[in-house]
């Protein structure tokens, strides 16, 4: 590789460049005069704010059912629905999408039901998890939406992986991931970029930039400008959007797909967001930032701008709006209730789907699992219901295997 050569010492800090940031629609929902819209049809657009909108009911029913004591934990994509609904939307529905844990967004655009989440949600024997996993940790193999891992950014290092695959089969599909900017922090993530950049692989990084990492803001995570510029180490195409202009952002992801899928080179988004809620039901946002910040921001909010974008276009209306919402919580709260009331996954299934056939020491750890239960009955009355084998409360059938 030929390089500009200079005969005196020249130290560069990148100061004197500034990504700017791709925007479309004013947070008044009107487009910007300098600005063209995207190539929505009327149904499209209607399927990307419905989806933003139920997004946003599922998120505040499940953090209240949270605070009720019926849900152990929950995570919010408040604020962020139209980075994370509008980079779906310009995907094919058979591109993977790996995510961090804030994306069910991304299901709901796909068409996972509200059965689905609450399925997963409360571990029941309809999970497809078979409760193995915590709340939020969605997957659909049908949707082509790989489970929640837990760890950061475990899935960035994962997407380039997949996207090689996607690449030696010459499918003509793409590979997604999302992320915070605090992942951006872990190794994984340079290891990544730098192996989707040698590769050349099809796989678009999307960066959701809320400004914090969980309580830790954005100046004291890292001293550049944002995420963007680190793509220009990699050699690799970036760019920076509104990621609360759903316009832009679908824009800006169609345009990085093409990129993807046609030339096999990977992309950075980055989109400059807010999380208007607390970043998870365990955190209180108010010992790190202000009400006066929060309030800044809500009145960019992403469902607020496209639901105006829509009134202007005569494709919705504010009757709709109502009822849709009305529709939408009764909803909600109705399959919530099917739900809770389901029964837990049967006991064996801790211990299935690891190996062909259970080991030795497994089926002995199982064994003394079902022993415990049946000692203590009181304090499994799910489990020792899902054991189904008559459990006794008589003193001397306790302890029998």
């Amino acid at each position: 590789m030929m390089t500009q050569q200079s005969h005196q010492p020249v130290f560069l800090t990148g100061d004197e460049f500034s990504i700017p940031t791709f925007s479309l629609l004013s947070p008044e929902g009107e487009l910007h005069s300098e600005a063209d819209a995207p190539h929505l049809e009327h149904d499209h657009a209607r399927r990307i704010y419905h989806a933003m909108l139920a997004t946003r009911i599922l998120d505040e029913r499940m953090l209240a059912a949270q605070r009720q004591g019926r849900l152990s934990f929950y995570m919010q994509c408040t604020g962020e629905e139209a980075a994370v609904v509008g980079a779906t939307a310009a995907l094919d529905d058979a591109d993977m999408i790996m995510a961090q844990y804030r994306e069910q967004g991304a299901l709901m655009y796909r068409g996972f039901s509200f059965d689905e989440f609450m399925n997963q949600l409360f571990g029941n024997e309809l999970d497809y998890g078979k409760g193995r996993q915590m709340p939020i940790h969605y997957g659909s193999r049908k949707l082509h939406y790989m489970t929640i891992s837990s760890p950061l950014a475990t899935q960035i290092p994962q997407a380039t992986g997949y996207a090689y695959g996607q690449k030696m089969a010459e499918d003509g599909h793409c590979t997604l991931t999302f992320f915070g900017e605090g992942a951006a922090s872990e190794g994984d993530f340079h290891a990544a970029l730098n192996m989707a950049s040698v590769h050349q692989v099809p796989v678009i990084f999307f960066c959701r930039n809320n400004g914090y990492a969980i309580s830790t803001p954005a100046v004291e995570q890292f001293a550049a400008d944002g995420i963007a510029p680190r793509a220009f180490g990699y050699h690799m195409h970036v760019i920076r959007v509104d990621g609360n202009d759903v316009l832009a952002v679908y824009e800006a992801t169609r345009q990085a797909r093409k990129l993807a899928v046609e030339r096999n080179q990977p992309v950075l988004i980055e989109a400059m967001t807010y999380r208007l809620a607390a970043h998870s039901s365990s955190d209180d946002p108010s010992g790190y930032r202000s009400k006066n910040e929060e309030e800044a921001w809500r009145i960019k909010d992403p469902l607020l701008r496209m639901q105006k974008w829509l009134l202007a276009k005569g494709w919705w209306s504010e009757e709709e709006e109502t009822r849709e919402q009305e529709r939408l919580r009764r909803d909600v709260l109705d399959t919530m209730k099917r739900a809770e009331k389901r029964s837990p996954p049967p006991l064996d299934t801790l211990i299935i789907d690891v190996y062909a056939d259970v080991t030795p020491a497994l089926q002995r750890q199982f064994d003394q699992l079902k022993q415990h239960i049946r000692r203590y009955p009181e304090a499994y009355p799910r489990g020792a219901r899902s054991l189904d084998l008559g459990v006794s409360t008589d003193s001397d059938s306790q302890g029998e295997a």
